[in-house]
């Protein structure tokens, strides 16, 4: 035993000399690690920013390693840190020893971290992910007879046909949607839906299916071996296999998807207009007729309102305008948008007359059918601008989700939205168009409201409109074109046109468009396109609009010069664009975007850009911009810049731009952005601003119009960054948001050395050295209305936090004047993760009713936290009898979960009046005793009129065991309590929450 002893006891001994030997050589070592795991994590997060969210998904290993960086940076060596300041000279062995495995760790998560496959996968259009559906009216039997053939042997492709909008990709989402909660009882592997679309693109076709099989075909180059590829795949698979909207005839093994067959179980089902495309493939054809007579009245009053049913003498016209629908869904529910709101018979009349003028000499079955029916709803629209803004959407590839921001800024820079007197005015306006379109039917709301759709046939309808007249569009968009159009499809009398998502590659030397009209241009998205030839532009003299962003251009060609009437260029997402040729001639040019684009240098003859109105300079190298040449662009509206070196754009030039109504701006350093906001300080006050500190690429919030949702148009962000290490933080004294994020704050201190009387929003989260958002004590210049009218306060993850509000003693006597002022209009108060607090208020606060307008009160993990409301520790001794009144009038949810060290919810005498309360949710708060909860009371009897729900969850003798200020309250409660045997806490739901 000692002969194995021995050695093994030596062995640990040497180590820990060893880690006490060289522990600081250890800890450097860690540290430089660190920082280049820091260093290559914060590269990979701003190559994720500059990746288009709709088209592309993060990796999930991506994700993974992202989120064990930033613990390792944020929590681990955090907690390091604070160990290395505090060890003993006995004790750096152990810590030593810990130190060198952390070495490892974080050597093989830099080592992960290369990705050499890249970071996203193209989004496959539904990968077991429910779709959203309009509800099913009429289609309930072809369901059936579509899931029956997918349930049997007999069948295994089924052609769902039918003319555009009758519902057939209605009837196919229930359907996939079903199958993807039953998979596993029905035995499918995989359910994909795929919409393929006009043209047919076999190697996209290929792409989409290949990522539901968790598979790539990039090595793959030819259509033949990527058909291979995907057969040797998919034959050992059983697949549901969805296709919609098929135009075009093609065999399965081109594409390279098996034949299903009893033995493989696999099922296809197409959707497609036409029945001839059904037939090719060899399937079982569903056809989907139009809906009866009493379920089309039932859809349109369904989408126009049942309200319509009140207006004498309609009966008889609403049966014939729905008659005049045909049956078809898609009509019913745009026509019925278009009418929504119409209290008028005269209306109802004239729309039937001009409906029936529509669709006359229509042939059944035809496309017409279903065109000339939702051109009435275009023609209902109130004037000509609206009519353009909703064309002007069928630019974009079919089916793309449209943001809602990007398209109002096209709309603005079109000049379809009238010229009003501010950006904010156009937007305002812009945004009542765009939900004009979304009440009449004509667009569709996608991606959580942040986006816009246009339905396949919808689109189809505009296209036609503008082939039909002057002013022609050719939209070539999302086509996967690896060649411009040859210039004979360029007609003179083009107005606009759009390439946009292709992977065009080069426009020939001597390519030179004849299109003396043209005014709107988009190469948007074509990232394989290096180059434009020199004369591309030279006949395009009306050119207005030129979108390139996201395009591979290495240089522009000078050409771009001569296009005197440009009013709109965007280079955004150019990252190989590294000159740009003089600017100074484009006198029209009211819009500039180069956000993400690769210059180093200021384009040349910027500063003569008398017209410009928006300016993105957020050019990640983008070197010093010399000195008074933003100034000279007095009509600027837009400006935003990330900031390098405090000599990029100075307070004082910026105070210089009268009509600037947007301003965001990036630093570097802490020390240039406190010299930055002092002097606006000084200059006068922006209407609109997002300044923010942090060197880590794009935040997710995009544009500030996007992240300014809230009508709070001041704001300053800080992430990731270290305050007051080499200068003083310096604020706005006009701020009204607030966010700081994964910063390192040096010393002990209150966030808060001055009133903020402006400020409305407040989040601190993830943050070291914070300990105390406001203290009121008699070094203090701060004066007793410093967040009056903050209605938001987050705290999240303060390992230092010790106080929301900290009432020194000194200022006791000034209880009835503070409580008024400091925090009087805050709503909401959440707290999460702070361990070091202990009293989330000062009963000092409370007295004078400082919270009479909180509403939620929320405080969760809080492992220190002992008391909700409760007196400063100086005024512990204070034993009153006298009961203390806790009245929190509008308090509707208090919300106490995990808090293992709470013993009251507020002092022991205390009783809370809140009038207006909803819920009170306590969860694994063992210590809690007593419910301080006043009921209110008629003629003596306490009465709870609106209580609908107590759960005691798991904890009978808990409940049993709480005290309440009066008797009679524990049974008023009582016939409404129920146990739950889950996790000990308690709901008490009184009404809605």
């Amino acid at each position: 035993m000692e002969s194995i002893m021995g050695p093994v006891l030596g062995s640990v001994v040497g180590e820990y000399v060893d880690c006490h030997k060289n522990f600081q050589n250890d800890v450097d070592d860690l540290r430089k690690r660190v920082a280049d795991l820091k260093r290559r994590r914060n590269d990979r997060v701003a190559e994720l920013q500059i990746v288009d969210d709709l088209e592309k998904k993060v990796k999930e290993e991506v994700r993974g390693w992202l989120e064990d960086a930033r613990k390792v940076i944020e929590i681990e060596m955090s907690d390091i840190e604070e160990h290395v300041q505090n060890v003993s000279y006995w004790s750096r062995g152990n810590l030593g020893r810990r130190v060198r495995q952390m070495i490892q760790d974080v050597r093989e998560i830099y080592d992960r971290g290369s990705f050499p496959e890249g970071l996203v996968i193209e989004r496959s259009p539904t990968i077991g992910i429910p779709l959203p559906a309009e509800n099913m009216v009429g289609e309930v039997n072809v369901k059936e007879k579509i899931w029956k053939y997918l349930m049997g042997h007999e069948v295994g492709i089924i052609g769902v046909c039918g003319i555009g909008g009758v519902g057939k990709t209605t009837v196919m989402k229930h359907i996939h949607n079903e199958l993807l909660i039953l998979n596993k009882a029905i035995g499918f592997e995989k359910v994909v839906w795929v919409t393929v679309s006009h043209p047919l693109n076999v190697f996209r076709l290929q792409d989409d299916i290949a990522r539901a099989m968790n598979i790539s075909l990039s090595d793959w180059w030819d259509e033949l071996s990527r058909a291979s590829r995907l057969m040797n795949v998919m034959k050992i698979v059983k697949y549901a296999l969805i296709l919609d909207d098929v135009w075009d005839k093609f065999t399965l093994h081109r594409i390279g998807i098996p034949e299903p067959t009893m033995e493989n179980g696999c099922k296809i089902v197409i959707t497609s207009r036409s029945i001839d495309v059904c037939y090719y493939l060899k399937s079982q054809v569903v056809k989907v007729p139009p809906l009866l007579e009493q379920e089309s009245l039932n859809l349109f009053l369904d989408k126009v309102g049942q309200d319509v049913l009140r207006i004498s003498n309609l009966e008889e016209i609403l049966k014939l305008m729905v008659a005049e629908c045909a049956g078809l869904p898609l009509a019913i529910v745009v026509i019925a948008g278009s009418m929504r709101g119409v209290q008028d018979i005269f209306e109802w009349r004239n729309a039937l007359r001009e409906l029936r003028q529509c669709v006359v000499d229509t042939e059944k079955d035809s496309e017409d059918e279903i065109f000339k029916r939702l051109k009435f709803s275009y023609d209902r629209l109130p004037n000509s601008s609206i009519q353009e803004c909703f064309l002007y959407c069928s630019l974009h590839p079919e089916d793309w989700m449209i943001r809602r921001r990007d398209l109002i800024e096209d709309w603005i820079c079109e000049g379809i939205v009238e010229k009003l007197g501010s950006r904010r005015e156009m937007h305002d306006k812009g945004n009542a168009i765009l939900n004009r379109l979304l009440n009449c039917c004509l667009l569709e709301e996608a991606n959580e409201k942040a986006c816009v759709k246009m339905h396949d046939v919808v689109r189809d309808m505009a296209l036609r409109i503008k082939s039909a007249g002057p002013g022609w569009f050719m939209v070539k968009a999302g086509m996967r074109l690896t060649e411009i159009p040859d210039e004979d499809e360029w007609n003179e009398d083009l107005d606009k046109v759009s390439l946009m998502k292709n992977e065009i590659s080069y426009i020939p030397q001597n390519m030179s468009p004849k299109c003396l009209m043209l005014s709107t241009l988009t190469l948007k998205g074509n990232n394989r396109l290096r180059e434009i030839s020199e004369c591309f532009f030279a006949n395009m003299p009306r050119l207005k609009f030129l979108d390139l962003s996201n395009a591979g251009i290495e240089v522009l060609p000078n050409s771009i010069c001569n296009l005197e009437y440009l009013t709109t260029l965007i280079l955004c997402g150019c990252e190989s664009l590294k000159r740009m040729p003089s600017l100074s001639k484009l006198k029209a040019l009211k819009k500039l975007d180069l956000d993400g684009a690769g210059l180093c240098e200021a384009p040349e003859g910027i500063e003569m850009l008398e017209n410009l109105q928006y300016l993105d300079l957020s050019c990640p190298n983008l070197r010093v911009l010399p000195e008074g040449k933003i100034s000279k662009l007095f009509r600027l509206q837009y400006l935003r810049k990330h900031q390098i070196f405090s000599t990029d754009i100075r307070a004082e030039e910026v105070a210089r731009l009268k009509m600037l109504e947007w301003f965001e701006v990036r630093f570097v350093w802490l020390k240039d952005f406190s010299s930055f906001v002092s002097k606006l300080n000084l200059f006068g006050r922006l209407s609109h601003y997002l300044i923010k500190l942090g060197d880590k690429g794009k935040d997710k919030e995009g544009h500030f119009w996007e992240f300014n949702n809230n009508d709070l148009p001041k704001q300053v962000i800080l992430l990731r960054c270290e305050i007051g290490e080499e200068a003083e933080l310096v604020l706005p004294d006009d701020l009204q948001d607030l966010r700081i994020e994964h910063c390192n704050v040096a010393g002990d201190i209150s966030i808060f050395q001055k009133d903020f009387t402006q400020l409305r929003t407040c989040a601190l989260k993830d943050c070291r050295g914070i300990g105390c958002v406001v203290s009121l004590s008699s070094s203090s210049s701060i004066s007793l209305t410093v967040m009056n009218n903050l209605e938001v306060l987050t705290l999240m993850s303060l390992p230092s936090l010790r106080y929301v509000v900290k009432v020194e003693k000194i200022r006791a006597s000034l209880a009835p004047t503070i409580s008024p002022l400091i925090f009087s209009n805050l709503k909401q108060l959440r707290v999460s993760c702070c361990s070091k607090l202990k009293k989330l208020f000062p009963c000092e606060l409370q007295q004078g009713h400082g919270l009479q307008n909180l509403e939620l009160i929320e405080v969760i993990n809080c492992g220190g936290m002992e008391e909700i409301i409760g007196w400063e520790e100086e005024e512990e001794g204070n034993q009153t009898t006298t009961p203390i009144l806790i009245t929190l009038p509008k308090l509707r949810i208090l919300k106490l979960q995990f808090l293992p060290e709470l013993k009251r919810i507020c002092p022991e005498r205390g009783v809370m009046v809140c009038e207006s309360l909803n819920s009170i949710n306590i969860h694994a708060c063992v210590k809690v005793k007593r419910i301080p909860l006043c009921l209110v009371r008629e003629n003596a009897q306490p009465s709870l009129p609106s209580v609908k729900y107590i759960y005691i969850f798991n904890s009978k003798k808990w409940w049993e065991s709480l005290e309440w200020e009066n008797p009679d309250d524990k049974i008023v409660l009582l016939p409404f309590l129920k146990y739950i045997d889950q996790d000990p806490w308690v709901l008490i739901t009184y009404g809605s929450v």
